[in-house]
């Protein structure tokens, strides 16, 4: 069984987000990018299915600049087979990149894809379903836990106030949530090994899609900084300054 992992090239969640003096955007210039975070349990999902035989192939992807080669290798350490890099330099919305890894998922034929449930910068949580909507396949997101069993997978997926499983025909799409795994460091050998696994490049106009977006973004701002708390004395007045200053209650 193939699986297709699509990963995002993010700003490493240890650094200090900065938006730029135009408010156009966040400023990237000298700052550490990664992967994000929920692909990494995606990566390390379709690595545990291939351990335990279910996988035979995985196949990392990316939507990005020809810098997120970089992640790709981290893929390609942690387990993945080969890498394939769409590269677009402009930023791209949810739908966007939706087509385009509905094009790569045509050409590669995956049988499983995962991916996260949402990236850490533009927090949208929409591409997972895009995709499965697009692709007209089943989709099982913000997945705890994940078996593989001749054509279904079963996915136990978390909900407000709970969890639902649910059993999908293959092919299907999986989101991963939090609770599902946690992802292995790269070691060193993989690291160098990795350097020699494949990595194609290919454009969006090579796959036939166009990237062109209906979403523009008007500004960015950094969210407004908190007043210092201060601390009182006793609960009367605690309930004084809640009533009077805050008027929460």
């Amino acid at each position: 069984m193939k699986v297709l992992v699509p990963i995002k090239r993010v700003v490493d969640y240890n650094v200090k987000v900065r938006v730029k003096a135009d408010n156009s955007g966040v400023d990237l210039a000298n700052v550490k990018m990664s992967m994000n975070p929920f692909c990494e349990i995606a990566v390390e999902e379709a690595v545990r299915l291939k351990e335990k035989g279910v996988a035979t192939e995985i196949v990392a992807v990316t939507v990005g600049p020809a810098a997120a080669q970089e992640q790709l290798r981290t893929a390609l350490a942690l387990g993945a087979d080969r890498a394939i890099l769409v590269e677009a330099n402009e930023e791209l919305n949810s739908l966007a990149v939706a087509k385009l890894l509905k094009a790569v998922v045509y050409k590669e034929q995956p049988q499983l894809v995962i991916l996260g449930k949402q990236a850490i910068d533009s927090d949208n949580n929409q591409t997972g379903q895009m995709l499965a909507a697009l692709c007209g396949y089943a989709q099982g997101t913000f997945a705890s836990k994940v078996e593989v069993s001749g054509d279904k997978v079963r996915v136990a997926r978390e909900i407000d106030g709970g969890s639902q499983t649910v059993e999908l025909s293959l092919p299907a799409i999986v989101t991963t949530d939090l609770r599902l795994n946690e992802p292995r460091y790269a070691s060193l050998p993989n690291i160098m090994k990795a350097k020699k696994k494949p990595l194609e490049t290919v454009t969006p106009d090579a796959l036939g899609v166009s990237t062109a977006s209906t979403v523009k973004t008007l500004k960015v701002e950094a969210p407004a900084a908190r007043s210092a708390g201060i601390k009182v004395k006793s609960v009367a007045e605690l309930v004084e300054k809640l009533k009077n200053e805050a008027k929460v209650i």
